[in-house]
């Protein structure tokens, strides 16, 4: 694949924006120009759609760095930990403190005893965090992948 034929990225489209508008700055470019030619930046797909737009015009034009070649690497899978003990216990002790409320509902015929669901499950989600969120989804994941 020649150079001018390699796909281009965010940052070449944000460099030849500004580069665009310093030849505006610099009364090169009219405004409606600069909005037409700002326009097929947005949708350049190679280096050679952004070159097109500044054959015309003197320096700043936008540069391109050089193209990274993959190095061939041993592909080595990664094995996903499972969840640790503490986080299947704390996950499973919301459930299981909605048994124990309707058994202590049962023995005393107190409605109160109901609280202490949303009070585990608030105490096990402070402990969990981000990484109960984590184990679920991906845990989910390889339920699907099965």
């Amino acid at each position: 694949m020649s150079e001018p034929d390699i796909r281009i990225g965010d940052t070449e489209r944000e460099e030849a924006l500004r580069s665009l508008g310093e030849h505006m700055s610099a009364g090169r470019l009219e405004l409606d120009e600069y909005g037409d030619r700002s326009a097929l930046v947005t949708t350049a797909k190679t280096r050679r759609d952004l070159l097109a737009l500044f054959a015309d015009l003197p320096e700043p034009h936008p540069r391109f760095g050089q193209v990274a070649r993959p190095a061939a690497a041993e592909v080595v899978p990664k094995q996903a930990p499972g969840s640790p003990l503490s986080h299947r216990l704390l996950r499973a002790a919301v459930p299981l403190g909605g048994l124990i409320a309707v058994a202590l509902f049962l023995l005393i015929r107190n409605p109160l005893v109901f609280l202490m669901v949303p009070a585990i499950a608030i105490l096990a989600g402070s402990v969990l965090g981000d990484d109960g969120r984590r184990d679920r989804h991906r845990d989910r994941d390889r339920r699907r992948r099965s």
